[in-house]
């Protein structure tokens, strides 16, 4: 049976409705010859003949009972199937995969998810957290549906849009002596001890690339202490007073706030980019997808 196909149980099937093979080639757009050379590769495949062919009757024989009364039911789960699938892409209903990277999946998207819920209850979220380049390896490789991250993703077989703007802010304890400054420059920042993200961070390439920008080949010039997998980690750190670092200035807002932490702008470079939202090429977006994107374009965090 593994080498039977749909085509040849459907011409069987169709050519029992119609007692007539002119009538069932017409009825599935095929010529006469073609659909009895279907019933014939049927019954070569199946090593039996399921066609009486009289003059004026078309009866079937006991094998072609059994083989169309299961093309029958084939038959029926292929329609069924592709009614649900027609269904899935009408609801508004539906699960949803998001991969994000640190920043929007903590400060950012759970708020903005929270109102999309409000309007469309029926589409549940599960968000997955990575650094910007695991990210777009889970998009592409096909483990999350719609991922934001911190960077320009590479171009190809990714969609990528622009959402949001970011400003990455040098961070240190109130009680450091900066804490009243309102600019530093990076040579200055050489000679602090510095936390700094894992590699793979849209934040840590920022900041390698104003390094270069201010003529510095990289990381080395910086006095780094650790290197820590999210923000939180990175703020945390600096409370503890293990260093200062570059940190979106979203996940600082209620430090700054409290007083807990100070900004200080790094005046040989302005580091801004924009979170990125992505999605594959060939994604076959059903409609509560459709929904969270349009929602997602017009969403607008508050400002850090």
């Amino acid at each position: 049976m593994k080498n039977v196909n749909l085509l040849q149980l459907e011409a069987l099937v169709r050519l029992v409705e119609e007692r007539s093979f002119s009538r069932a080639a017409k009825r599935m757009f095929l010529t006469q010859p073609s659909l009895t050379k279907h019933i014939r590769n049927l019954e070569d495949v199946l090593g039996s003949k399921l066609v009486h062919r009289g003059s004026r009757t078309l009866t079937l024989t006991p094998e072609g009972r059994v083989i169309c009364d299961y093309a029958r039911r084939i038959l029926k789960l292929r329609e069924e199937a592709g009614d649900r699938v027609m269904r899935l892409r009408e609801t508004e209903a539906g699960d949803l995969l998001i991969a994000a990277s640190t920043i929007p999946a903590t400060y950012i998207l759970p708020r903005a998810i929270g109102g999309f819920r409000e309007r469309y209850p029926g589409v549940r979220v599960t968000i997955r957290t990575a650094d910007s380049s695991a990210v777009v390896e889970m998009i592409l490789e096909n483990e999350a549906e719609i991922g934001f991250i911190g960077k320009m993703p590479p171009a190809g077989k990714l969609v990528s849009e622009a959402l949001w703007k970011d400003r990455l802010t040098l961070a240190v304890p109130a009680a450091h002596p900066w804490a009243k400054r309102k600019v530093v420059r990076f040579r200055e920042i050489g000679k602090q001890p510095f936390v700094i993200r894992e590699k793979g961070s849209g934040t840590r390439e920022a900041v390698e690339g104003c390094l270069r920008g201010a003529g510095s080949p990289g990381p080395v010039d910086l006095n780094v202490v650790a290197e820590l997998g999210s923000s939180e980690a990175v703020k945390e750190a600096i409370l503890a007073g293990l260093g200062v670092s570059v940190i979106s200035a979203h996940a600082i807002r209620r430090e700054l706030e409290s007083g807990l932490l100070a900004a200080v702008s790094i005046g040989d470079c302005r580091m801004e980019r924009a979170f990125h939202l992505i999605y594959r090429r060939q994604f076959d977006l059903m409609a509560h997808h459709r929904l969270f994107l349009d929602y997602i374009r017009e969403y607008r965090p508050e400002s850090p």
